[in-house]
């Protein structure tokens, strides 16, 4: 018996290698990748939801849009075909939570500024008082890239509906007609339109979790 282990010594040797290969190689091929979710309306706080939309639960997407940017230029669904995105609420004149969420967008524009795939779109809460050329100023100081970063302004009631409807991320103000209370969240919008996640903009960890999904969506494609 002994002999007859002295002479398949190197299978021995060579056995729990090669085994070690293939259940590698095995469990590599049945890894499956992390996938984002996508997001419906029914997923989300019904507070930020328009109560039309809240039970819907798939084919969710963003709807069609046509806004004016901080250079006076229209800027519809066209401008981020084919474009991952991410998207918030804010206004110009805010001092709270909005400092911390323009300073995280420009903070994933310098990440992403050489990225033809991803841009940034950031709507105003306040069209009355954030006019093109208060936008425009905004920019300047916040060294907003024309060509990664869309401020926009327009029609209150598409803004309010774009908020409630499509991003899913502002409560309604009961106070005044299609007025809203914007919320710190990101959303992280696919080549589809629609929603694969959800961040705190006030929070960098939260952004440097989006900046890594934004990786994963990229391999989707």
């Amino acid at each position: 018996m002994l002999k007859f282990f002295k002479s398949y010594k190197p299978f021995f040797i060579i056995l729990p290698i090669i085994s070690g290969i293939i259940i590698a190689v095995f469990y590599k091929n049945l890894k499956v990748e992390k996938r984002l979710p996508y997001y419906q309306p029914a997923m989300v706080d019904t507070l930020l939801v328009e109560p039309s939309i809240r039970y819907v639960k798939k084919y969710h997407r963003i709807a069609d849009f046509s806004l004016i940017n901080q250079n006076g230029d229209t800027i519809t669904q066209e401008f981020y075909k084919n474009k991952i995105y991410v998207a918030d609420f804010f206004f110009t004149t805010c001092q709270d939570i909005c400092l911390k969420m323009t300073s995280n967008m420009s903070y994933m524009q310098e990440r992403i500024k050489n990225d033809s795939q991803v841009m940034l779109l950031s709507h105003t809460v306040t069209p009355e008082i954030d006019t093109i050329a208060q936008l425009k100023k905004y920019a300047i100081k916040n060294k907003v890239i024309d060509s990664k970063w869309n401020l926009v302004t327009g029609d209150k009631k598409q803004i309010y509906n774009l908020a409630r409807k499509s991003y899913l991320v502002a409560k309604k103000n009961p106070s005044q007609h299609y007025d809203m209370i914007h919320t710190e969240n990101f959303v992280l919008v696919d080549k589809e339109r629609r929603i694969r996640g959800f961040y705190d903009g006030t929070d960098r960890n939260d952004i440097d979790q989006l900046l890594d999904d934004i990786q994963l969506l990229k391999k989707e494609e």
